[in-house]
């Protein structure tokens, strides 16, 4: 099926992520995007949009750190000295530029959301709050004992941001637990988020 959003059709999108991702990344996406679908009807977002935009958000999980580099200094600004030292979010500033040079995206929300689905960034629209939640807790992939500290929140009052707010949670006590080094933009946004919600 062709759409607006992509100059592919869907099948040739699926074949070339099932060919440049591994099998579990694959799934990982295809869970992503039915979230983000279930997502977007819940919230009043367009639906086919945010199917695309989980769909495409790992495009360039799996290539090499160097091309991931390259790409970024040829063709993404802005990218954080804390962004870049940090393999595993490399793929994000990417994946905006191969969506639109693999996929044909122009679409400035699907861009945006593959852009800021691994670290976020603070006040978020909508969208991105949708494709950044799809990924956390797609039902493929994510383990049912770390989505479920997340979902609880998510028909109570505020609850997109409260699921948010829990996965910036588990986040930091997982850095913490590994002495691994919290980016300053992870706890800013975590205190942005605690300070407008009542999670407890």
């Amino acid at each position: 099926m062709d759409t607006d959003y992509m100059k592919i059709s869907e099948d040739e999108a699926v074949k070339w992520l099932k060919e440049h991702l591994t099998e579990k990344r694959f799934n990982h996406s295809l869970g992503t995007a039915e979230c983000a679908q279930r997502l977007a009807e819940k919230y009043g977002a367009d639906e086919r949009k945010a199917y695309i935009a989980g769909l495409l958000h790992d495009c360039a999980k799996c290539l090499p750190d160097e091309e991931l580099l390259q790409i970024i200094d040829e063709h993404i600004k802005d990218v954080p000295d804390d962004e870049r030292s940090n393999k595993k979010t490399l793929h994000a500033p990417a994946g905006r530029y191969v969506a639109q040079k693999v996929f044909g995206v122009t679409d400035e929300e699907i861009l945006s959301s593959i852009r800021w689905h691994t670290i976020g960034k603070l006040d978020m629209t909508l969208f991105e709050k949708i494709i950044f939640l799809a990924d956390k807790i797609e039902t493929r992939t994510r383990k049912e004992e770390y989505r479920s500290k997340i979902v609880k929140y998510i028909d109570g009052p505020d609850g997109l941001n409260k699921c948010i707010l829990a996965c910036y949670k588990e986040t930091i006590k997982s850095l913490v637990d590994r002495d691994l080094r919290i980016c300053p933009l992870t706890v800013e946004i975590y205190n942005h988020l605690e300070k407008i919600t009542n999670v407890k």
